[in-house]
């Protein structure tokens, strides 16, 4: 709806402008009374995994708000179910002789959205995803197709700190970004 409002603004004719400003502060004003009361409830609520998430580069508010509202798997299932549970597993579309080529789909979308954010940080910011990243795109693979699979390993390493209670250490990480 903000970004809508937005967009009528720049070519609202002066008389209506006042009303469209109106509504943009009071929808302004009410996200960021619903940012503070998730992230107040995600404090109190769920400290302890909040603050496991958040020790991972390229992890943020939002990321840890989505994984904790819909995510409660995380840390109960293998790197396989739970990539496939939202999404970034590929899958094969073969069918007799033809051999198409593997896509993610399914899954919970959302999460998957706000994987796709968190992974372009990580690419930038976390040595260990950047370091993956790199030597796919070396490798050949398509930029888009490194990011997607570095969203899997970033799913993954996180399910791993959630199942072991362990906060991110790079140190046990660089061999699972050359690994995975």
């Amino acid at each position: 709806m903000l970004v809508a409002e937005r967009n009528r603004l720049a070519q609202a004719p002066g008389a209506t402008r006042k009303s469209i400003d109106t509504i943009i502060e009071a929808l302004t004003s009410e996200l960021e009374r619903i940012d503070s009361d998730m992230s107040r409830h995600v404090q109190v609520h769920f400290a302890d995994l909040s603050a496991l998430l958040d020790s991972a580069k390229g992890v943020g508010k939002t990321t840890i708000s989505t994984l904790i509202a819909e995510v409660p798997e995380l840390g109960k299932l293998s790197r396989r179910e739970i990539s496939a549970l939202i999404g970034v597993a590929p899958i094969n579309r073969d069918s007799g002789r033809m051999r198409g080529k593997r896509t993610i789909f399914g899954g919970r979308g959302s999460v998957r959205q706000v994987l796709y954010m968190a992974a372009l940080v990580a690419v930038r910011f976390n040595p260990a995803i950047k370091v993956f990243y790199d030597r796919l795109v070396a490798a050949g693979k398509p930029k888009k197709v490194a990011l997607v699979a570095c969203m899997r390993n970033l799913l993954t390493i996180l399910n791993a700190m959630v199942k072991t209670g362990k906060p991110w250490d790079a140190v046990f990480h660089q061999s699972d970004s050359k690994n995975a």
